[in-house]
């Protein structure tokens, strides 16, 4: 299961009614930073027949097959601090992050 904070969810609504288009979001992880994984975010406009599609106040969240069992029970949040904004995960999958926060390892 993947969730999203109502403030992460009016975030991704926002987006899709500005480009004027779109499915929902896809996350995702790939290899990078110095601990080894990172997350991907990216509008889905048309749904990859392999991705597993979760609904979360009303935003349809797209995983692909190979993050889903790095991704399986993410809360998904979305703040502002200061002049910073940005998606925070929390995944019960992680086991640790790099200092700067950009990458982690399961």
């Amino acid at each position: 299961m993947i969730e999203m904070t109502e403030r992460a969810a009016q975030h991704v609504r926002d987006f899709l009614d500005n480009r004027g288009k779109g499915e929902g979001i896809r996350v995702g992880i790939r290899t990078a930073g110095c601990s080894g994984l990172a997350y991907v975010l990216e509008f889905v406009d048309t749904p990859d027949e392999n991705d597993t599609r979760y609904e979360s106040r009303g935003v349809s969240i797209f995983i692909d097959p190979k993050s889903l069992v790095y991704l399986d029970g993410l809360l998904m949040d979305y703040e502002k601090e200061g002049l910073n904004e940005g998606f925070k995960f929390t995944n019960p999958n992680q086991k640790g992050e790099c200092g700067c926060g950009e990458s982690f390892t399961v």
